[in-house]
């Protein structure tokens, strides 16, 4: 998950107290922050260091990341008028910062990158609730409401993401990932009507490109059989549904990521290690897993702890004890 280094105390040396958005518009800054936890961890792939709504506040959006609740918009959408100010994203232009940090990241790494974007459906939730919902009423009453506006809205946010995803991989990405963050709240019929099609249109668009797709939600457990249509080569599970099971709801062909409780990685480094490799278990072989939280870094969490369970995910073996690690 992106949120890979924020338990590092370097990283909050580094960061202080400052704006996050100020914080990835300066590449050297941005850089380093991504190069943090492969340095400390030795993990196999790298995440970089942004944030899904960046693309929105680069095109003149109103957004600002609010500690503690997440991102604001100051101005909510609620009308037709308001889809002029979701204009058309020119990369070079808009987030030349971004891919800059990109591209020196690869300079150093001797591991992928793994660039990402917000996908149309979570980012439409803020711009119509104006920041964090437990209810996202708002939006269902918009997408039902007025569901030829939804669909302006989610299709225009759909280029958005498609082109920022694009520019990554042209600057050096080597494959990407669609954060559906708040997909769950929807049924899987108001996510098939509503979600899917603009999700599908940036993960498909992304299929020229020859890199592998990740697409990721939380709480959506009821939703994986249909996300896994959307396009995506890997399917991200969050902590609520074991991977085996997941695995045969998502059906053959994918590859699957996660799924460590992050709130689990306080407990005692002994319990943490035994649930780590329930999950590698639980995952199986084919076609393929990556192993991750299934959401967030918590930043009280253990550096010590995560280096413990990186060292049980790279010695496991198909066939190790529960809690024991492969010589």
């Amino acid at each position: 998950m992106r949120q890979a280094g924020r338990s590092l105390p370097e990283y909050r040396r580094l960061r202080g107290d400052g704006d996050i958005l100020d914080a990835i518009a300066k590449p050297e800054l941005a850089a380093e922050l991504t190069l943090q936890p492969v340095r400390r961890y030795g993990v196999d792939a790298a995440i970089l260091f942004s944030d899904i709504v960046v693309p929105l506040a680069a095109i003149g959006v109103g957004v600002e990341i609010v500690t503690g609740r997440g991102p604001v918009i100051d101005r909510p959408f609620r009308k037709y008028e308001d889809l002029r100010r979701l204009r058309p994203l020119e990369p070079e232009a808009d987030l030349a910062y971004v891919l800059e940090t990109i591209r020196m990241v690869v300079g150093e790494l001797n591991v992928p990158l793994i660039g990402f974007a917000g996908a149309p459906f979570t980012l439409a939730s803020y711009l119509v609730e104006g920041g964090p919902s437990r209810t996202f009423a708002r939006t269902k009453a918009l997408m039902h409401g007025e569901p030829e506006l939804w669909h302006q809205v989610v299709d225009r946010l759909a280029d958005i993401a498609l082109a920022t995803l694009r520019a990554q991989v042209k600057a050096g990405a080597s494959a990407i990932q669609l954060f559906d963050s708040w997909a769950g709240a929807l049924s899987p019929s108001d996510y098939e009507t509503f979600a899917l099609p603009a999700s599908r249109k940036v993960l498909e668009g992304m299929g020229d490109l020859g890199v592998p797709r990740i697409h990721f939600g939380v709480g959506t457990g009821e939703l994986l059989a249909l996300m896994s249509e959307a396009g995506a080569d890997v399917v991200g599970v969050d902590w609520r549904v074991p991977l085996d099971v997941a695995r045969r709801r998502i059906g053959a062909g994918k590859a699957v990521q996660g799924n460590l409780d992050p709130a689990v990685c306080l407990a005692p480094a002994g319990v943490v290690i035994e649930e780590a490799t329930k999950v590698l278990q639980d995952a199986g072989g084919e076609p393929g897993h990556i192993f991750n939280l299934g959401h967030g870094v918590l930043p009280e969490t253990d550096p010590g702890v995560l280096a413990q369970v990186v060292e049980t995910v790279h010695n496991w073996r198909p066939g190790t004890p529960s809690g024991e690690v492969a010589g």
